[in-house]
């Protein structure tokens, strides 16, 4: 665009007056990217349409208009890595390649004050490299960074590295840091990272007086948790053999930290992932016959990578067969946790574990994986992302792995589980359920028979009914007008059959008034019950049912409430879950059979109370 573009269309809009200069940026031939529609360069300006016209990756001359890209399209400068990706595509390629260092060096000089937030960078190199390579690139670089002089690396992803003025040597850095701070616990950081980022040799010489320091804060500090102690003790170590000094002088003992098995659980937690490994090495020597025990303790509590360390470490001790028989009486228990069973299903077709977790997958497994999510649902406050539950939609392939040896009935209980389940929104559950329908056709019949029960009474409780009916206003109160002006303001740019955001915001439209319909059915199906109705005559809905499950022998109680109130760890569950169902209009003395994951269950009713007397 020229001048007199930039002018026409100012005169057009007067209130793009403050964006002149962005306006005047978008030049023929200037590189760009649109939040939308991603890399691209302008190609030129047609001034009878006051359009520009942009290419993009697999759509070349894309009409767009300017006033509409103030907020949405980036110019970038000459230097930008992006750009500088087409014009000098061998330099780039071979920094990536031999000098990831000096690539982020010349990314930062780009940047105001030639600082960015990790995250900032993580998303500019993951687009210059490749979102299948970046991530092995991006902790390499890393590693070159801590030593380089010329960055300072921040210890967080959400700080900013900075492209210094002059070099600094990093060791003296972070020595003078270590001399400058009060902190105890920011002191035994700045030691572990020292002896991470620095060179052996380089650290020897300072070795001695940095350790008399360490060690009398792990010994005399009552600041630190036990995890933080038992990493400065491994820092004051490492600093001892470094300095050629007796390690069995220095107290306390690493040994002595992890004595207590019933702190370990809370340690494993709290301590960096670079420390797990040695963690697991530490319990195997001060723990010489229960380790194995403390291991798979540790296993059922852990999540993300530490789950890998623990299995890893229980096969490198030849425990491979008691890791397939623990995870499935922790099954049969319904002791397999949500981050257990996310690694279980991420993992099982892995070629180092699947050989482990072959026997797990199928239909007691999607029961878990049903049942933690349904857990987790109640226990999380707001709309916290929950991984299992993401995982079973995105994976196109589990539920189909996990039914693969199951027969109709067992499916069409699961199916029905899933109906019942508060960790998905109706739409997802429809979209999990069309993947057990292609399986077995005959679960159709429970889809058809939910729609036909838009007209069922359902008995709530008071609390249950305020939650779903806040979950609604915020729908129609907030969110769909909020909607509805994002399709205004998109609408008003014309060509709708190339306008992205036009597109998300119908998408959005959509999704919001399926919400809002599935609530006002069931808001409106809906009767509050304060559940003092019920007698001890009969099971009803506000019941407290006190079973003997013949099968195991054992007596379990619950409380049967409404139709939203299911709360498995308190022993609650809806009337309208299959047991719940089973057990309405039962008398003490009778006996119920119902068929949970493949298996028969007999419950014999040994008494009957009411749940509003129990309070």
């Amino acid at each position: 665009m020229n001048a007199e573009a930039v002018q026409d269309l100012i005169s057009q809009k007067p209130e793009l007056k403050a964006s002149k200069a962005k306006l005047e940026a978008m030049k023929s031939g200037a590189y760009c990217v649109h939040r939308s529609w991603g890399f691209g360069r302008i190609k030129s300006y047609d001034a009878a349409s006051r359009k520009l016209l942009i290419d993009f990756d697999g759509k070349p001359g894309h009409p767009m208009d300017p006033a509409f890209c103030i907020g949405t399209l980036e110019i970038l400068p000459e230097k930008h890595l992006l750009v500088r990706k087409q014009t000098e595509a061998a330099t780039i390629q071979d920094l990536i390649e031999n000098n990831p260092a000096q690539l982020v060096v010349e990314a930062l000089a780009t940047y105001p004050n030639n600082a960015a937030t990790g995250v900032e960078l993580e998303n500019l190199f993951s687009s210059v490299i490749g979102a299948d390579k970046f991530k092995r690139w991006w902790t390499a670089a890393k590693k070159q960074l801590a030593g380089d002089p010329r960055v300072a690396v921040p210890a967080k992803r959400t700080e900013v590295f900075v492209l210094r003025d002059e070099p600094v040597n990093v060791e003296d850095e972070l020595i003078e840091q270590f001399k400058n701070t009060r902190s105890p616990r920011r002191r035994l950081l700045i030691a572990a990272e020292l002896l991470t980022t620095a060179k052996k040799k380089d650290l020897k010489p300072l070795a001695a007086d940095l350790l008399t320091d360490v060690a009398a804060i792990v010994k005399d500090t009552q600041q630190l948790e036990l995890a933080e102690r038992l990493q400065g003790a491994w820092v004051r170590n490492d600093l001892a053999a470094l300095a050629g000094q007796d390690l069995s002088a220095l107290e306390p003992k690493v040994e002595e930290i992890v004595a207590n098995e019933r702190d370990l659980p809370v340690i494993a937690e709290k301590l960096p992932t670079g420390y797990h490994v040695r963690l697991l090495d530490l319990i195997h020597s001060a723990h010489p016959t229960a380790w194995k025990e403390i291991v798979f303790t540790l296993l059922k509590l852990s999540s993300g990578k530490f789950t890998t360390e623990c299995v890893n470490f229980l096969l490198d001790h030849e425990c491979g067969a008691e890791i397939t028989s623990t995870f499935l009486r922790w099954q049969v228990e319904q002791n397999l946790r949500a981050p257990v069973l996310l690694w279980i299903v991420k993992n099982r077709t892995t070629r180092k574990f699947s050989r482990l977790l072959n026997d797990l997958i199928g239909p007691r497994l999607l029961t878990a994986i049903l049942f933690a999510i349904d857990y987790e649902a109640l226990q999380t406050a707001g709309a916290r992302r929950m991984p299992l539950a993401d995982i079973l939609s995105d994976d196109t392939d589990l539920i189909p792995d996990l039914l693969s040896t199951a027969d109709p009935e067992t499916a069409r209980d699961l199916a029905n589980t899933l109906m019942l389940n508060q960790g998905f929104e109706e739409l997802t559950k429809k979209s999990l359920l069309a993947r057990f329908i292609k399986l077995f056709p005959g679960i159709q019949s429970l889809v058809a028979s939910d729609e036909s029960e838009k007209g069922e009474a359902l008995l709530v409780s008071k609390d249950s009914y305020d939650r779903k009916r806040e979950e609604y206003d915020a729908i129609v109160t907030k969110k769909i007008p909020e909607n509805s002006k994002a399709i205004a303001a998109a609408r008003e740019h014309g060509d709708l059959k190339e306008n992205s955001e036009y597109k998300m915001a119908k998408q959005d439209q959509s999704l919001l008034l399926a919400q809002k319909s599935q609530l006002e059915r069931e808001l409106g199906n809906a009767r509050v019950t304060d559940f003092k109705d019920v007698t001890t005559d009969s099971v009803g809905v506000g019941s407290v049912v006190e079973l003997r499950d013949l099968g195991a022998k054992k007596l379990v109680t619950y409380s049967i409430l409404g139709a939203w109130d299911s709360n498995p760890d308190a022993f609650i569950m809806s009337y309208k879950t299959p047991l719940g169902q089973a057990l309405l209009s039962k008398k003490v003395g009778d006996e119920v059979q119902v068929k949970i994951a493949g298996e028969e269950h007999t419950y014999a009713i040994q008494a009957i109370r009411r749940h509003v007397d129990a309070k």
